[in-house]
């Protein structure tokens, strides 16, 4: 059950990131949405972990805000494996777009997880 919760509060973040975000878009059904926030959270707990420990010297060094960085990387890589798999995901107009992306995503994820029970 909190799989599905947390697969459901990526989604709602996602969504809302696209509509509060100009230069990312998502343009898709809700179940195109759902499989995209199963891709981004197969991605943040297989991948993150990874690219995590190899910048670790680089997060120590920025006190960090390194990790903002691989957070909007990460989201990249979710846009990218979703368009592989011929979903309209999303579409970055740059890097900053991505970062600022990410930022969003994280806050909106976070506030969802203290509302909405276990």
């Amino acid at each position: 059950m909190k799989l599905l919760m947390r697969i459901v509060i990526n989604a709602v973040a996602i969504w809302i990131t696209s509509m509060l975000l100009s230069g990312f878009s998502f343009a898709g059904s809700i179940i195109n949405l759902i499989v995209v926030a199963i891709i981004f959270g197969l991605v943040n707990a297989l991948i993150r972990p990874i690219v995590k420990l190899l910048t670790l010297p680089i997060n120590v060094l920025t006190l960090g805000l390194f990790t903002l960085v691989i957070n909007a990387f990460m989201l990249m890589l979710v846009v990218w494996f979703s368009g592989a798999l011929s979903l309209e995901g999303g579409v970055f107009a740059s890097f900053f777009t991505a970062f600022i992306a990410a930022i969003i995503i994280s806050i909106i994820s976070t506030i969802l997880s203290w509302i909405l029970p276990d």
